[in-house]
């Protein structure tokens, strides 16, 4: 059975482009999914990247002309200068991951409704709050927002060790197999990879 580690974070807006497109490939093929929120501020530290607030201007000009490109593209709902952004995104990756080690509900939902809560609604993902509704909407117990932080910083520090070996340097990314794809712009070549349309 094919195998897809899905490197994410809540906080990003590729990943919000992104949507619940990877498990309706992984679905389309019977393939098995894993998420695996990582800190990408960590994560470009670790494989050479720059924040976005290290990027020259020119740069951060560009990368809003692409997030409205690919938004109006995906007919994707995106505020481009969200009230709440950046923020931690640890406390959402946690509750992924918490979720996930749970089961149950709707983890490509919880994503979703989480990245939704940030880019769409101008709510702040790191606010127990915000979580619990997006925990709540999806069919998981809202008390993972507190049980699984312990567990949740405990994967999201080994996600992040597995991303750098994986070869993974920025989210969204995709690995099958021995195949990498970097962006929500690849999933074609993922689905592709894995024999279906996207």
């Amino acid at each position: 059975m094919a195998h897809i580690d899905y490197y994410l974070s809540p906080i990003s807006p590729w990943t919000h482009l992104a949507g619940q497109r990877p498990a309706r490939i992984a679905e389309a093929v019977g393939a098995s999914i894993r998420y695996k929120p990582v800190d990408p501020q960590a994560l470009f530290a670790r494989t050479g990247g720059k924040s976005l607030a290290e990027r020259h201007e020119s740069r951060q000009a560009y990368r809003l002309q692409e997030l409205e490109r690919w938004a109006r593209r995906l007919d994707v709902a995106l505020n481009l200068r969200p009230a709440f952004f950046p923020t931690n995104p640890a406390p959402a990756a946690y509750a992924i991951i918490a979720a996930q080690e749970a089961g149950g509900g709707d983890l490509a939902g919880l994503v979703q409704a989480l990245t939704r809560a940030c880019w769409e609604e101008d709510r702040n993902i790191a606010e127990d709050d915000v979580i619990r509704d997006c925990l709540s909407a999806n069919g998981f117990d809202t008390g993972l927002a507190f049980s699984g932080m312990l567990q949740g910083a405990e994967i999201y520090s080994r996600n992040l060790d597995e991303a750098v070996l994986a070869g993974v340097f920025g989210v969204p990314f995709f690995v099958t197999g021995e195949a990498r794809f970097w962006g929500q712009d690849r999933l074609d070549f993922l689905a592709e990879e894995l024999g279906v349309s996207a």
